[in-house]
Order: structure tokens, then sequence, then C-alpha cells
């Protein structure tokens, strides 16, 4: 049997970042993943906005890991064919396999990686034991759960699983490619939803190495035929669905395989206990569409890392008294709340009906509108920053 302090299970980027950060405080941990080099999944993609950088530099790390990112400073927001705003952003690209290769190469001593699967845990107020596939065991004072979507060994320990609300987006990952140009005339865009019958959130476009990649989000069923025309020709049910699209882009194509992501919002239940403790989506689910998945990643495990298990390794025991004080930790308690009322809040902003959320829109366009025109006048930009027309039927 191998001792240590730490068992982190799931190699994600709830899990890298934890054993990253526990190998910089010196703390003995040891992560367990099935893969040796993470796999493609259509995750996280994208990192920026001020708050989201601001959370990821709190792990040590961010900017070495953002070396391997491809770097967008400026963002083009549009709406109606119209551009509306070009403000200055600082965004990065990057695949998630790629992200959690930069974030393990900077796991060092006496954090360790062991490549294989966990089959089972058992728990106490002092000692775990983790039994991987392989016969082998692993003592631990602390296992952290960050094996995401799995939920065999959450059951297994009596985890349950609230699902709030069942296939509340929809996501697609695909490259865009211009027709007859080189490149598309921006860095970088986020073009909101034509119509709320659409059910779409937005589309961004954001460059990764050469590549610009494409993420759209959507407000549908999974049995919707819809998807099926998005995934086989997507060309077509993005014209149908944002068909003054291409007076900003030009005519596009797309290259490669459509990726689809449902996503169900969830929390779990039953895990106030002793000797193990959730991170990430073990613990509750994020919306793709609000963009805070890894705001709470982030927020959990830097609130863990830095702050929970150095209180909890210097004294006895590890009782869920001890655990209790991570999930009522401040900092994480406001950030999971603010992320689910984002989550809704969106959806409600992308396609209600109701006059209020119509209201909203309208609100938002014509914030993006003067917001744009004012930055336009300051800086004497000559670029059409907004179209000469503001369309007049409401939405």
């Amino acid at each position: 049997m191998r001792h240590t302090d730490i068992a982190i299970i799931g190699g994600g980027l709830a899990g890298s970042t934890a054993a990253a950060m526990l190998g910089r405080a010196g703390i003995s941990s040891i992560l367990i993943d099935p893969h040796q080099t993470y796999p493609f999944d259509f995750r996280v993609e994208k990192l920026g906005g001020v708050e989201q950088l601001q959370r990821f530099a709190a792990t040590g790390f961010a900017e070495s890991v953002l070396r391997s990112a491809t770097r967008s400073g400026e963002n083009w927001i549009a709406r109606f064919g119209h551009l509306l705003d070009t403000p200055p952003n600082q965004q990065f690209g990057i695949m998630y396999d790629e992200l959690i290769a930069a974030i393990r190469a900077e796991i060092a001593g006496p954090a360790e990686f062991i490549c294989d699967k966990v089959v089972a845990v058992r728990t106490s107020a002092e000692r775990q034991t983790v039994t991987l596939s392989n016969g082998d065991t692993i003592s631990a004072r602390l296992v952290v759960l960050a094996n995401g979507l799995n939920v065999g060994l959450r059951h297994s320990l009596g985890i349950g699983r609230e699902i709030t609300s069942p296939c509340h987006s929809i996501s697609f990952g695909f490259d865009l490619v211009p027709v007859g140009r080189s490149a598309f005339p921006f860095a970088a865009m986020t073009y909101f939803s034509e119509r709320p019958s659409d059910r779409i959130a937005y589309l961004t476009l954001f460059p990764i190495d050469d590549r610009m990649r494409a993420n759209l989000f959507t407000y549908r069923q999974a049995d919707d035929p819809w998807l099926r025309a998005m995934r086989h020709n997507p060309v077509e049910a993005l014209n149908a669905a944002l068909p003054r699209l291409r007076r900003i882009t030009g005519e596009f194509d797309v290259s490669g395989d459509v990726r689809v992501r449902p996503t169900d919002l969830y929390v779990s239940t039953g895990y106030r206990q002793a000797g193990i403790v959730l991170v990430g989506d073990a613990f509750a689910a994020t919306c793709p569409v609000s963009g805070t998945g890894t705001d709470k990643v982030f927020t959990d495990v830097v609130q863990l890392c830095s702050v929970h298990i150095p209180a909890w390794l210097a004294t006895c025991g590890m009782g869920a008294d001890k655990i209790a004080t991570y999930y009522d930790d401040p900092l994480k308690a406001a950030c999971d709340a603010w992320s689910n009322a984002k989550a809704f809040s969106f959806r409600s902003v992308s396609i209600d009906p109701g006059l209020y959320w119509r209201a909203q829109r309208w609100a938002r366009f014509f914030a993006y509108f003067v917001k744009g025109r004012l930055r336009r006048l300051r800086s004497g930009d000559g670029r059409a920053a907004v179209a000469d027309a503001v369309p007049q039927t409401p939405q």
C-alpha cells in the first residue's frame, strides 16, 4: 500500500490543477487518471475576461500555461448583421486536451501521477483507501473527487445527484473557414441570436493556432431534428438560424467534424462526508453558455488547496466537520450561486418571449451600440463599428 496525504481521482481541469497546486505547496499528493495523455474532449476551449483570468492567476501557473494558447486582444460584438462594438478583450483559445497537458506539465514533486483507473474508495474519519484496477491500493488522509460526470464512485459512496434542469443547453464546436478569402476580418467575434424562436444564445468565434474555432450555444431538446441538420449540414443550418451573420463574416464553410455536447444542470447530494471532498463538475454542473465553468473550477481548487487542505492537514483526522468548511466557504458558495443564476438568466434573456425579456434583449443591443459608437468617436477608428441602420422589428 502506498501512502500519501491527498489522493486526487480524475485528471481533468479540476484534478490536474489541484495536483499542480499541491505539488507547488510541498504537499504529498497522487493524481490518478486512466489517461496518460488526456484525450480530445469538447469542453473548455477558451479562457478570457478579467475575473476569469484573475481566478486562473490565483493558481500560480496561469502565465506559463497560457503560453500554449492563442491570444486574441479584440473581440467584435455583433447582432442582426450589425457590428456593434470592437472592445479590447483578453481571450486565449486552447483545446481542452492541450490545456490539460499544459497544466499537467506544472505538476512537480512531491505530487505524483498514476495512470490507472480507481475501482473503489473506502472512507473514514481518519484515513481513506483507494483501490486501483490493477489491485494496488493507496492510503490517503483525504480523497479529492474530481472525476467530472462519472457517477460510479459517487454512487458507491452514497453520493447522489439531483438534476435541476435537464438538457438545459446544447453546445456545438467546429472550425469555420472563410470562402474566397484567406482570413476573416476579425480576430474574434461574439454574434448574438437574431430571433428567440431559433433558441440560440450566441455564436463565438476565436482563433486556436491557425484555425478559427466556433462554439455555438443553443437551447433545444435532445430529440430536436435541427440538431441533426446542424451536425450534417452545418452551413445551411447556420445560415437559416443566423441569416445576417454573413454580412460580417462573408461566405464561410465548416471544416471537420461538428462536436455536440448536451448539458444537464445538476447538484450533488449526500456529499458532506468524512474523508472525501468534491470539486468542479463532480460537485455541480455549470452551463457552458454562461462561460462560468472554469471560474467555478479555479475557485473550488484555489480555496481547497490554498486555504482548507493546509488547515486540515495541520490537525488529526478528516471528519465531516472539517470537510464542511470547504462547502461553506463564502467565496466558493458565492461563485456557485453566481454561476447557477447566470445559467438561468442567460437562457431567459436569449429565448423567453415575455415583454421583460424582450426589453432586456433590446437594452443589451443598444448598450453595445452606444458603447461602440463612443469607442469609435474617441479613437477616430474609420471602421464601421456600427451599421448605419438599426433593425426596426422587435425580437
